[in-house]
């Protein structure tokens, strides 16, 4: 529906806009800055490369469980979302195995040193995106709550997000595992 009234009756986005609260705005620029953040080069250490799927993926939990609370439904969707997640890391670390070029592990520092990339960004705001989507769906129509086409939908498009957020990590673990790997 919201897509409907974006293109049938842009003039309602105003409205929408304005009626959602404060905090969203904060969380938004917070999530922007983050994904933006990784645009540039830069050297973070274990614990900053594993926050990003972790948090990612507790926005995505949250998501699904605030929108469908039936824990029939609820569990299915999770399921979903878990199944998807799992597919899609799969798939992107079988067609790209190896960390992005020019990112390198100084295992001495215990850091990672990472190229720039605007992935991050997109995947952040991709789930953001999804989130805001839902919400303004379930407040035009509350009864989609309930219905289990819907919840499998959405808990699919988290799934895709954050498989691909933590198929990014692991490659990065990868990287990391190397370097003892070879030493052994």
């Amino acid at each position: 529906m919201l897509m409907q009234l974006i293109l049938q009756q842009p003039q309602m986005l105003g409205p929408i806009l304005q009626r959602t609260p404060t905090w969203v705005w904060g969380l938004l620029a917070a999530l922007l800055w983050l994904g933006a953040s990784q645009w540039f080069d830069r050297t973070v250490g274990l614990r900053r490369v594993v926050l990003m799927p972790v948090a990612m993926t507790g926005f995505s939990a949250y998501g699904l469980a605030s929108a469908f609370a039936n824990p029939a439904q609820a569990g299915t969707a999770f399921g979903a979302w878990l199944l998807t997640a799992a597919a899609a890391a799969a798939l992107a670390l079988w067609f790209r195995p190896e960390a992005p070029a020019g990112a390198r592990y100084d295992s001495t520092a215990r850091r990672f040193h990472l190229p720039g990339s605007a992935m991050p960004l997109v995947l952040i705001v991709g789930i953001f995106l999804v989130k805001y989507a839902v919400g303004v769906e379930l407040a035009l129509q509350p009864a989609l709550a309930r219905d289990g086409t819907f919840a499998l939908q959405i808990a699919v498009l988290y799934g895709l997000f954050n498989g691909l957020i933590v198929a990014r990590a692991l490659r990065l673990g990868r990287l990391a595992q190397r370097p003892a790997l070879q030493s052994a």
